[in-house]
């Protein structure tokens, strides 16, 4: 590693919209580098996803890096890529990526032009001051437009048509070019080896045998096997038992120098101690901190219990050690009288949340329960404290709202939503939005004018509540553009707003574990809807059950389960009819005796059947 000064090095990532063809521009990179061998059958196809649920999906989930050798004009350069997830769940991912980069080729849809998440990455690539290599991909395809899409990204980002390269990442065209562009157009990192070492961590996995594989940039000095580091974040000192570089499997090296990107393992145990965004150095040699990240902060919540509650430590070893690989997840232990022991998780976003559930049955043979999704609110209280409340049964009941109670109000978490879609589905967008509770409603018309009209795309920015999102929102949208529109958000904050707590009752108890937060104008839909549902998975029982929703103590839907009845009158022939009435009576004198006593437990293929609709 000592023959590539910082001169000969380039760090870059693909940053695009999802779908756009990230990895498979990755797999071509890394084919015409030599870094991975050609296959005689078929194509390599999205080497750098290596986890099972991505290969299901076709979607990234975690950002890999690999370093690649490239020769140009007799010179050996060293490109170390980074390939980031698209879907905006996955943004914090991108922002750690583009911290160790000093480049970034923002890949754009021939066929789909500039998208919501193409704006988002383009602005975040911008202000962390990176240079961006602009690419339009699948030219290839019969619907592709490189024209029309080039003019879309000057009147965007204000690019210049010239400077876009034009590649189909599936056939290899024009790759070749976009090589040359990452050698020439990035900036070189800057580092000299004389200084005092000082490595940036931006990504950790976690290895069963040797602990926390840490990813690290070094930005000054060289870090060689067995050097003592320490961490400027937990003051906590390691010894660094091997490191090199990913190509792009883990290949080991004597030693990283500056600018350069490689793996270090420095028997670290628990994966906390990682703290992305950390600068190391060695030890009695204190350098000053980079800066680091926000950390990730999880939008939403849900309750995660075995099917069968005798297999809950295994299943909270099993989310234990998936969080170790995914930094981003946040988790509790919870009870529910319904439902046993579980656990609270934060995600990012309800995709991040399907993710993790699919890792839990694909890697862990794990069977759980997910309780319907929640966001957390802000409680303000009377004394001005206030509180963050992410699971229903600790929301306040409605008399702690009226005056003398504890709670004065709720605010709700609130995001800044951009849409962009085909003209024609416009309308359906704006109905779609204020069906949602969107306000601050405006747009843009996205294309350059002068184009046939009607066919032009729109880019809406509108204020959201994020529990109007994590339900079904997406597909709505996806159903009502007939899968054209695409949709991007970012956090914006608190707003006070009118939220009850929902319970259910079933033969007047109440069940902890489907308690909702809903907002006061939707409540009556959401309750009948509810108990339309409970009503159809509930088994019968030897007495009438009613179903209820409440606010409070108010009751806003009801359905009756009918008992079920032996026929008592079934030996009786011929007589008085009062000899059947009497024991008609009977019977329905016991049924009254076994609904004041009688308990309705809930099965859990019933709470399944529930939660998993």
């Amino acid at each position: 590693m000592e023959d590539y000064p910082c001169e000969v090095i380039r760090n870059f990532s693909i940053i695009a919209h999802i779908d756009h063809g990230k990895s498979t521009l990755a797999d071509r990179l890394l084919e015409l580098t030599g870094t991975i061998t050609k296959q005689e059958k078929g194509l390599n196809q999205q080497v750098l996803d290596k986890l099972k649920v991505e290969r299901e999906r076709g979607i990234t989930v975690k950002a890999q890096t690999a370093s690649m050798f490239h020769d140009k004009n007799g010179t050996r350069y060293l490109l170390n890529l980074i390939d980031t997830p698209g879907h905006v769940d996955f943004s914090w991912e991108v922002a750690r990526s583009l911290a160790a980069c000093q480049g970034a080729l923002l890949l754009v849809d021939a066929s789909q032009g500039v998208q919501a998440q193409s704006i988002s990455v383009f602005h975040v690539a911008k202000e962390k001051g990176l240079t961006i290599i602009p690419v339009l991909n699948k030219i290839d395809l019969p619907a592709a437009q490189p024209e029309v899409v080039a003019q879309q990204m000057q009147s965007t980002f204000g690019i210049d048509p010239a400077d876009v390269i034009k590649v189909s990442a599936k056939t290899g065209k024009g790759v070749e070019q976009v090589l040359h562009a990452i050698i020439e157009r990035i900036p070189p990192p800057v580092g000299n080896p004389a200084d005092p070492l000082k490595a940036f961590l931006f990504d950790s996995s976690y290895d069963r045998y040797r602990g926390v594989i840490s990813l690290m940039s070094i930005q000054n000095g060289v870090l060689r096997k067995g050097d003592k580091i320490a961490s400027c974040f937990t003051r906590k000192k390691y010894e660094v038992t091997e490191l090199g570089i990913m190509h792009p499997e883990e290949v080991p090296t004597d030693c990283l120098r500056p600018g350069q990107v490689g793996f270090v393992a420095c028997s670290m145990k628990e994966s906390s101690e990682a703290h992305i965004g950390d600068t190391f150095h060695r030890v009695g040699h204190p350098v000053e901190p980079m800066p680091g990240f926000k950390p990730a902060k999880a939008m939403v919540y849900a309750g995660v219990y075995p099917v069968d509650s005798s297999d809950f430590l295994k299943l909270e070893e099993s989310i234990r050690r998936l969080s170790l690989t995914d930094r981003s997840v946040e988790v509790t232990r919870e009870t529910s009288s319904a439902l046993g022991q579980g656990c609270r998780l934060g995600f990012l976003g309800t995709l991040h949340m399907d993710v993790f559930r699919q890792r839990l049955e694909d890697e862990y043979n794990a069977d759980v329960i997910i309780t319907a999704p929640t966001v957390p609110y802000k409680v303000l209280h009377r004394d001005g404290k206030t509180s963050i409340v992410s699971n229903p049964t600790d929301f306040p009941e409605p008399a702690d709202f009226a005056s003398g109670g504890r709670a004065k109000a709720v605010q709700e978490p609130i995001v800044k939503a951009s849409i962009i879609v085909p003209e024609k589905y416009f309308s359906a967008m704006m109905e779609l939005v204020f069906e949602h509770r969107g306000t601050d409603l405006d747009w843009q018309p996205l294309d350059v004018a002068g184009e046939a009209s009607g066919d032009g795309r729109v880019l809406m920015h509108a204020t959201l509540p994020l529990a109007e999102i994590v339900t079904d929102f997406f597909d709505k949208l996806k159903s009502r553009s007939s899968g054209f529109a695409s949709f991007d958000y970012e956090d914006a904050g608190y707003q006070t707003s009118d939220m009850r707590k929902m319970t259910f009752l079933l033969n007047s108890k109440p069940v902890d574990a489907l308690a909702l937060i809903v907002h006061a104008d939707k409540a009556e839909g959401i309750g009948r809807q509810w108990v339309e549902k409970l009503f159809k998975v509930i088994p019968r029982q030897l007495f009438e059950i009613p179903i209820q929703a409440a606010l409070g103590g108010k009751i806003i839907a009801r359905r009756t389960l009918s008992a079920l009845r032996a026929d008592v009158t079934a030996g009786l022939y011929g007589g008085h009819y009062e000899r059947k009435l009497k024991h008609l009576q009977n019977q329905k004198e016991s049924k009254r005796k076994m609904k004041r006593v009688g308990r309705v437990d809930l099965p859990q293929e019933a709470f399944f059947d529930l939660l998993s609709k």
